[in-house]
């Protein structure tokens, strides 16, 4: 792995990216003042998942500190907020969503800007949400590094996100299962425990896309679990929990998903604060994943907090009943 003051970019062996992603890491570590650990890139460019022209490149940029990064990322004029603003939402509720766009004809990125410490922290066992854990269960590949114990830092805090899916996917699978069956099991549980606008073969479509990684994952998550007592081989690639989940540890995961879910939303106002045009974002991103055209007016683009709440619940109707009506 290629390390350096200069940030140089990981070998294409190293990497597990697409190259397009290049042009966006390079703007990126050249506008973040050399206040940026790594970069790891997810969603739908990276798997594949039906992603079209509108879809934004998903990244975490993960920061020493919010201070240095976000004035150095203002003076390269990638934001219109004051730096102090930005670097003060850092720390409430993080990380803080921004779209970057490099310039050059390259495409835009959603980046979820967070802290090493904040990174640690909702990574581990205890995590205070599921908006970032939930998202690096999945495949992802680490674009950039600083340097190789930065690297090798990243990649023991998604281990350890990874083993922490028994306590909160656990609690809800009954019986024998397979490496592959755990981690279906285990998105179906992700995706159902926050606010997305995604129709119910979503979690199907990620899957397919993601089988490879996700199979070999989980089987080496459920052989270090098995070491630890937490589960049992069956043979034949199956595999059970040991003890099977109570009622109060489905009582536990119901409360971190729906404690969730509360921050979740408290973070909407934020986003209007953190992210250039997010309303534009958000009205492509319903129509993408759920197939309904949404128009916003002028007054509803002046004041979306207030107007905007009876599509919102339109959005999340026609979810629940494209749920229901699923066999």
């Amino acid at each position: 792995m290629t390390s350096g003051s200069a940030g140089a970019l990981i070998p294409e062996e190293r990497r597990g990216g697409p190259v397009e992603a290049r042009p966006i890491v390079d703007a990126l570590v050249a506008s973040g003042g050399g206040a940026i650990r790594g970069i790891l890139l997810f969603g739908s460019q990276l798997n594949r998942a039906s992603p079209s022209p509108h879809s934004a490149w998903d990244l975490v940029v993960i920061v020493d500190r919010y201070g240095p990064f976000h004035q150095a990322l203002v003076a390269a004029g990638h934001h219109r907020r004051p730096a102090w603003l930005l670097s003060a939402m850092g720390h409430v509720l993080p990380p803080n969503i921004t779209a970057f766009d490099p310039g050059g004809g390259a495409p835009l990125a959603k980046c979820a800007i967070v802290s090493a410490r904040a990174f640690r922290r909702a990574l581990a066992p205890g995590s205070p949400d599921h908006f970032l854990k939930g998202r690096m269960v999945q495949k992802v590949a680490l674009l950039w590094s600083r340097s190789d114990d930065d690297a090798a830092w990243i990649e023991e805090r998604l281990a350890e996100a990874r083993a922490d899916v028994l306590n909160w996917a656990g609690p809800y699978i009954d019986g024998s299962f397979t490496a592959e069956g755990f981690a279906h099991h285990m998105l179906r549980v992700s995706y159902g425990g926050e606010v997305r606008p995604e129709n119910a073969g979503r979690v199907d479509d990620v899957f397919e896309s993601q089988r490879p990684f996700l199979a070999d994952a989980y089987a080496r998550v459920l052989a270090e679990a098995a070491e630890g007592g937490r589960v049992r081989s069956l043979g034949d690639g199956r595999w059970a929990l040991d003890p099977a989940p109570g009622w109060g540890a489905r009582l536990r995961a119901g409360l971190y998903f729906a404690w969730s879910k509360v921050r979740a939303t408290a973070r909407w106002p934020k986003h209007i604060l953190t992210f250039n045009d997010w309303l534009t974002y958000i009205q492509r991103k319903v129509e993408r994943r759920t197939g309904l055209t949404v128009e916003i007016t002028p007054w509803e683009r002046r004041l979306p907090l207030l107007l905007l709440w009876p599509k919102v619940f339109r959005v999340l109707a026609a979810r629940s009943s494209t749920e229901a009506s699923d066999p």
